[in-house]
């Protein structure tokens, strides 16, 4: 469960961000502050995971107060919510390390939408691993291999099931056992393992016999 502390002068613009929070799978709010004072001491009481934090309060600016947090909690991320367009301000906030900025007013979907992209990219690459491939920092920056073209002839639906079929296997397969399962040819198989390859996501293990030596694919972290 990602810990959420909400910071916001607005008693009741933070409840209703509380709201949102709770009906998003896998986050809590823990605790609400509406000064800087008093972020400070629930900062350091709770060590949340992710405060959402507002620009303008009413005894400090919240991107100097974000400086602050993190002397408290040194690993705390912090999320911006605010009113304030300014570039600067922007620029500012994405200097300090933000992980996103969302400008109000805004909606539930666009909330949970940032909110699911912090658990999926920087919550995984935490915990997931202890050495990070080239695509978990494409997600974690929002360049995200789906978006990325697939090779021609290929789609996004054909490639999750590949996905599904290397995740399901009990060691490694070979493109013709993957054609075998998905109902396509071998030649397409192989197609979207070699991307995979590409994108960092599967290791090659070759198996030789007689002639050339099979290519079989198995997911990058997966028991031999």
């Amino acid at each position: 469960m990602i810990n959420v502390l909400i910071i916001d002068d607005d008693f009741m613009v933070a409840k209703v961000h509380a709201g949102f929070i709770q009906r998003t799978p896998g986050f809590a709010v823990v605790g609400v502050a509406h000064t800087g004072a008093q972020a400070m001491t629930e900062t350091a009481r709770l060590q949340p995971d992710l405060v959402l934090l507002d620009i303008h309060l009413p005894d400090i600016n919240g991107l100097d107060l974000m400086h602050k947090l993190r002397e408290v909690a040194p690993e705390l991320d912090v999320l911006v919510i605010s009113a304030a367009r300014e570039v600067e301000t922007v620029r500012k906030a994405l200097r300090g390390g933000i992980v996103h900025y969302l400008i109000k007013p805004f909606s539930q979907t666009d909330l949970q939408e940032r909110l699911e992209h912090y658990r999926n990219a920087y919550q995984g690459l935490d915990s997931s691993k202890d050495v990070a491939e080239q695509s978990d920092v494409n997600r974690v920056f929002g360049l995200d291999r789906t978006e990325r073209p697939l090779p021609k002839g290929c789609s996004i639906e054909t490639l999750k099931l590949v996905e599904t079929a290397l995740k399901e296997a009990d060691g490694d397969l070979s493109a013709a056992e993957v054609a075998v399962q998905l109902g396509t040819s071998r030649v397409s198989a192989r197609r979207y393992l070699e991307y995979l390859h590409d994108e960092g996501v599967l290791e090659v293990r070759l198996k030789y016999g007689v002639g050339r030596p099979e290519r079989r694919y198995v997911l990058k972290g997966a028991v031999a």
